[in-house]
């Protein structure tokens, strides 16, 4: 019988699941409504935490300098496309590359710090390199050296998005998170005052040329970077972990050191995020953005260049005035909205989509109004808008998503954006050409309108994906907790598995475990979902909802490829073997994954014991032998990995009683050689006479769980099931 401690597991966390969601800062259905959120000053919120200022003033000047650089490019546009004889869309184009490029290279930036927490130390270095390349930006002359620069610029820039706000999430407490998002935003609003400013009075009162210009900035850039060499990385999820712990009442390690304990690389990690649904709506809300939100700026400054005469210093101080208003917004949204994600995290979604609405909107009515001062008006009210849209849906990705993940979401929403960019600069190009610069801005609402109704559409699931984000949590503290107390973990345990294809979904909710040593029956007629099960079990198939969990280690995600080294193996049903390859070949094939090198011919040769049928038919392509001997190959080169996990699809599949019957000794032979076994069959007799337990599936749920002796004793379960009398 299962030691049952998956099961009692799963208990727990349904009944501490709200109060966790209130430790989290987060609301919904589930969470305890007994505050509003925290009504106290941010400083007070500081002080009782131990947490200071510098954090957020760091890298808030890093993203101001980073701010000025871009301000600087976006106002000395057509200057610059002047000097070096661009045109319009080539530049917007340029801008939308520097944007992917930012997006694109801000993989290896996360990649170097999905493992170990370096995300401060990278900020840093990506500093002093965009200060070199913004001083480099003052000497090109040429349309391929402006690319070259600002290409390297945006890429080395993007730490600024990627790192910034996970380690701002992970350096202050949950409760003081938005505002704390929003102070950060807040700075770069008044960089974006800052910015335009400087740019303004360099070019006009201090007749500066872009060139110029550029290297103030780099100079500022250097200085700021060097303001923030004290920067240090707590962890990731420091805050999030910690109030977990102390919730459930564990003392295990946050992070224990086991070698056994699966990391997830970049890509694994990237489906396990695209497996969110609000995730991958706001990857998609943000790529129909960046049509709009990426070439905006630059089309912007040609309307005032060419349509009302705005020079550079009047340009700068309309930025001014944008980055302004901008500042004042943020600053009464921050109290707001911590407030909105305690109540109600889906009135956060709702509230960003009318801010996209709202933006897009004043935006195209600015570019076809004929008086300047209402174009001034719209401008500016669009730029409130969007200037909100940071704090808030950066707050539900770091609510989303585990703490080593946030760098990750914020990339993938870089990559999205970015190649939204390009698209719309594409897009604007042919619209500019033919109805000019105002028609082109016009036609930026389409995609913004449509982004809106997307970033919308996560209402809908927001709030089943932070109750599974919680639920995750949850159950690695208790995982942790257990370990450290000595508790003995089924080797395997299935917790709440959905899973589908395509949109029909064929897993609910499925709760398994398995314990070391144990030969287990999972029964269940055809399409009941018993193969799918297994795929999900070995990663053939990644799960809607749940986990997966080997001895403890989390594998949810983890390959296929990954999980075969970790000692899960699975024989399919009727499709084992590779039939043009002789035996010898099908064993080697199976060897070289485990990079056996001199030891395959061994490993071979104790196959052929286990299995004497084979030995005589080495050579044979295995196409050429029978079907029992087929599975008997199949047993055997799962037994050359010598898995901890065994998967078997449907052994006895169309094979004559007697065959079967061989083959059933050959698998108490392999759980005697050290393998758990977990056997699927739609014969249910035949399963119970190795089997000590029994899983039964119907339409995708778990009907029964016991031992087999139970089973056969429930004849109406049997008759329900297996002979397809439902009521």
């Amino acid at each position: 019988m299962s030691s049952g401690v998956g099961l009692e597991r799963i208990e727990v966390i349904d009944a501490d699941r709200a109060q966790a969601r209130s430790l989290l800062g987060l609301g919904g259905e589930r969470a305890d409504h007994t505050d509003h959120g925290d009504r106290r000053p941010l400083r007070q919120v500081m002080r009782d935490h131990h947490v200071g200022w510098y954090v957020v003033l760091a890298l808030g000047l890093l993203g101001l300098a980073d701010t000025l650089q871009g301000y600087a490019f976006g106002v000395m546009a057509p200057e610059i496309a002047r000097t070096l004889g661009i045109s319009r869309g080539e530049l917007a184009t340029l801008n939308a590359a520097k944007t992917l490029a930012t997006a694109a290279l801000t993989i290896p930036l996360v990649m170097t710090v999905q493992r170990t927490p370096r995300r401060a130390l990278v900020s840093v270095v990506a500093a002093f390199v965009w200060a070199v390349f913004a001083l480099m930006t003052a000497f090109v002359t040429t349309l391929a050296g402006l690319a070259a620069v600002l290409i390297v610029d945006g890429a080395t820039s993007g730490a600024c998005g990627t790192m910034h706000m996970p380690l701002l999430a992970d350096s202050y407490p949950p409760r003081a998170r938005v505002r704390v998002l929003a102070w950060y935003s807040g700075l770069g609003a008044a960089g974006n005052i800052i910015a335009p400013l400087a740019v303004a009075g360099l070019s006009t009162w201090a007749g500066l040329t872009w060139r110029g210009v550029f290297l103030f900035t780099g100079a500022f850039t250097l200085v700021v970077a060097v303001v923030a060499l004290w920067l240090r990385d707590p962890g990731f999820g420091h805050w999030d972990t910690e109030q977990l712990r102390e919730a459930q009442g564990g003392d295990a390690p946050a992070r224990p050191d086991r070698d056994d304990e699966p990391r997830l690389g970049f890509s694994e990690i990237a489906q396990r995020l695209l497996m969110v649904p609000s995730i991958r709506r706001q990857l998609a809300g943000f790529m129909v953005l960046g049509v709009m939100a990426v070439p905006l700026g630059t089309f912007i400054t040609f309307l005032l260049d060419e349509r009302w005469g705005v020079g550079p210093g009047g340009r700068g101080l309309l930025a001014a005035l944008q980055a302004a208003v901008a500042l004042v917004t943020l600053a009464a949204f921050g109290r707001v909205g911590e407030r909105m994600l305690h109540r109600d995290p889906s009135a956060v979604v709702r509230l960003a989509s009318v801010f996209i609405v709202v933006s897009t909107a004043a935006t195209a009515l600015a570019a076809v109004s004929p008086v300047f001062g209402l174009v001034i008006v719209l401008l500016v009210v669009g730029t409130a808008g969007f200037a909100m849209l940071s704090p808030a849906l950066a707050a539900l990705q770091m609510s989303l998503v585990p703490a080593e993940m946030r760098p990750h979401a914020i990339a993938l929403g870089g990559l999205a954006t970015g190649f939204g960019g390009l698209t719309g600069s594409l897009y604007l190009s042919g619209i500019d050409r033919r109805f000019g610069v105002a028609g082109a801005i016009v036609a930026l609402a389409i995609p913004g309108f449509i982004a809106a109704l997307i970033v919308r559409s996560c209402a809908r699931t927001l709030e089943s994906d932070i109750d599974r984000m919680v639920t995750d949590v949850i159950e690695e503290a208790r995982v942790r907790t257990a370990r450290a107390s000595g508790a003995t973990l089924p080797l395997l345990s299935v917790r709440g598995v959905d899973a589908k294809y395509g949109d029909v979904q064929v897993l609910f909710d499925v709760d398994v475990t398995v314990d070391e040593g144990e030969v287990v029956a999972l029964l269940g007629t055809n399409g009941s979902g018993k193969s799918t099960l297994l795929k999900v079990v070995s990663g053939l198939l990644l799960p809607s909802a749940g986990s997966v969990r080997l001895s403890g280690a989390d594998v949810t995600f983890v390959s296929a490829e990954r999980r075969v080294g970790m000692g899960i193996t699975q024989i399919p049903g009727g499709h084992a073997v590779f039939g043009p390859l002789t035996v010898v070949e099908n064993l080697m094939a199976y060897a070289d994954t485990l990079d056996l090198g001199s030891r395959s011919a061994p490993e071979i040769e104790r196959c052929f014991e286990l299995f004497p049928a084979l030995a005589d038919r080495r050579n044979q392509p295995a196409s050429t032998l029978s079907g029992g001997e087929q599975q008997m190959l199949a047993l055997a080169k799962a037994a050359i990995l010598r898995p901890r996990l065994l998967l078997i699809d449907e052994l006895s599949l169309g094979l004559a009683p007697a065959v079967v019957g061989e083959l059933l000794d050959r698998v108490g032979d392999l759980r005697g050689a050290g393998s758990t076994i977990v056997l699927v069959e739609q014969s249910v007799n035949l399963a119970l006479s190795v089997c000590e337990r029994a899983y039964v599936l119907e339409r995708g749920s778990v009907r029964f769980s016991g031992l087999g002796s139970d089973l056969l004793r429930r004849d109406d379960l049997l008759r329900a099931v297996f002979l397809g009398d439902h009521e």
